[in-house]
């Protein structure tokens, strides 16, 4: 017997019909690659993707084909991703920072049909163009452009693409577990692997992101993904802000803090979303500027472990609320989220400061758990203290990666993300590091995450990475690379006499060493793998290198 009720897919082309029906004159602004600000909203958002839909059916295309997308946050893209999954098709988005050879490997692995791209990003299509025989098809976001047809003759022009189609459009009844988008992970080790996800899944994610007690998005809201789209669907945003009928503000390829601060205060942004080394030049901005940011209430950091002093920074200057989130390609992203319950409301200032520092809890639908690595996966407690490497499960979890037969999971159903973590009772989750970024000294282990969040709080110091460099003695040893504010004249002895009393001893970084600038990857990561080529035998005696 079955329940006698409706039954109805859960497909990402309800959410822009939702959208449009319900909240058709919300604003969505976007910059775009011009530097110029449009203001669209749901209603123009869905229409045009209706228009892109009809247009694809013209490219007879297979349902289940990948069409990519290597573009930043603006309206034509947030328009393309709901015409390619609202059609049957995969929306495909690609970083367009990883190395060519990746990029390359990336698109005749998924096998891409079509690529959407804009016109910053030219040079890369043509570069990569005659090494991905699977694409049949280039189409520039916005208007013809002659620069572009110069150069790829062959070009379709978006604007022109959709220009005369019918907005008469309806959208195919799928199965909810149709695929409907495909991320691929950085690939810092080997090649990036693929990340397929469902309507279902994508779904289901949206309506966790949206939850009071995960990032409480709503109608009341501007939110604006500073997260790229193409870092795992920019955290699922611009559907979750769909779903709630929320305004948006897609910032397009200007990410550094005077440009987000003028969008906060023109478009009083409620809610940001992006990783620590977002906020740390918006932090620096907004102080030259002496704006207050008044309308921004919170802001969301994940890719990264937030440094406590960015967090005090938003709370004590800004009014602020920086919610610590963490997740993964493979997790859609979300896996938790730090919002406090009730009963944290007796805790003193000290010791809600220290809640508010984990990466939260997970929400309905994800279960975390700690095993130990050394002893057949056998779990361990959850008392806030144990380590132990970070496991998940969910709907919304990867089961098997794009193209590859061989499971993703546990023998018993887990995924194992690469993290080390603690769990306490209620689930809150801190990261103490990756696993491949622990260092080993002695046999001891220590957080390379711990020493970053305590060198970030010096105030000369703007942005920081801590890595292992081998030891003579002690096999690694800490090392802490780092770049100075502006016009700093901060020692190396002042930096390390500044872990004092806040590290064990043997846990200080034996060297700090200043450098001009970080490596940063497309979605504002810090690449620890080219720092420990550049340094790891920074503490060996000349004779020994």
């Amino acid at each position: 017997m079955f329940g006698k009720m409706m039954h109805q897919s859960l497909l990402i082309s309800n959410l822009i019909e939702h959208a449009a029906r319900y909240h058709a004159d919300t604003t969505i602004i976007s910059r775009e690659v011009t530097g110029q600000i449009t203001t669209t909203n749901w209603h123009e958002v869905q229409q045009n993707s209706k228009r892109l839909a009809h247009a694809l059916k013209t490219f007879h295309l297979d349902l289940g084909d990948r069409l990519a997308t290597i573009a930043w946050n603006n309206h034509r893209h947030l328009e393309s991703w709901y015409a390619i999954s609202g059609s049957g098709y995969v929306c495909h988005t690609i970083n367009p920072r990883l190395f060519p050879e990746q990029l390359i490997f990336i698109i005749n692995d998924a096998q891409d049909k079509v690529i959407f791209f804009d016109s910053t990003f030219l040079p890369l299509i043509t570069a990569i163009q005659d090494k991905v025989p699977t694409v049949e098809k280039f189409i520039c976001y916005g208007s013809p452009d002659e620069k572009v047809l110069a150069v790829l003759p062959n070009v379709i022009f978006y604007d022109e693409l959709i220009l005369n189609q019918s907005t008469d459009f309806n959208w195919p009844q799928l199965s909810e577990e149709t695929p409907s988008s495909l991320c691929y992970t950085s690939g810092t080790t080997g090649n990036p692997k693929g990340v397929l996800y469902s309507h279902r899944s994508t779904l289901l994610h949206s309506m966790a992101i949206a939850l009071p007690d995960s990032l409480n998005l709503s109608a009341n809201d501007t939110v604006m993904p500073v997260v790229p789209m193409f870092h795992v669907n920019a955290w699922g945003v611009p559907y979750a802000a769909a779903m709630v009928g929320s305004s948006v503000v897609l910032p397009g390829p200007n990410l550094d803090g005077d440009s987000l601060v003028s969008l906060i205060d023109d478009y009083k942004v409620t809610v940001a979303l992006g990783v620590p080394t977002i906020w740390q030049g918006l932090l620096a901005t907004a102080k030259k500027r002496g704006t207050t940011l008044a309308s921004m209430n919170r802001n969301v950091v994940g890719g990264a472990a937030c440094p406590p002093s960015i967090i005090r920074d938003f709370k004590d200057n800004y009014a602020c609320d920086t919610i610590h989130a963490w997740g993964m390609s493979e997790t859609s992203p979300l896996g938790t989220v730090n919002q406090p319950k009730a009963k944290h409301a007796s805790l003193s200032a000290e010791e809600f400061e220290q809640l508010r520092l984990t990466q939260g809890r997970p929400p309905f639908g994800v279960e975390l758990r700690i095993v130990d690595a050394e002893n057949n996966h056998a779990p361990l407690a959850h008392d806030g203290r144990t380590q132990g490497n970070l496991q998940i499960r969910g709907p919304w979890i990867v089961d098997h990666y794009f193209n590859q037969e061989k499971s993703a999971v546990t023998f018993d159903g887990w995924f194992d993300t690469g993290d080390i973590a603690t769990l306490n009772a209620d689930g809150y989750m801190t990261i103490c590091d990756r696993a491949k970024d622990l260092i080993k000294s002695g046999g001891e282990w220590i957080s390379s995450v711990e020493i970053e969040n305590i060198a970030v709080g010096h105030p000369e110091i703007r942005m920081a990475a801590a890595i292992a460099a081998r030891h003579p003695k002690w096999d690694e040893r800490p090392i802490l690379i780092a770049v100075k504010q502006e016009n700093s004249t901060l020692t190396e002895e002042e930096a390390r006499a500044y872990f004092e009393n806040k590290l064990a001893r043997w846990q200080i970084p034996d060297a700090v060493i200043f450098v001009d600038a970080l490596p940063i990857n497309g979605t504002g990561k810090i690449v620890k793998a080219e720092l420990r080529t550049l340094f790891a035998d920074a503490l060996l005696p000349s004779e020994v290198i």
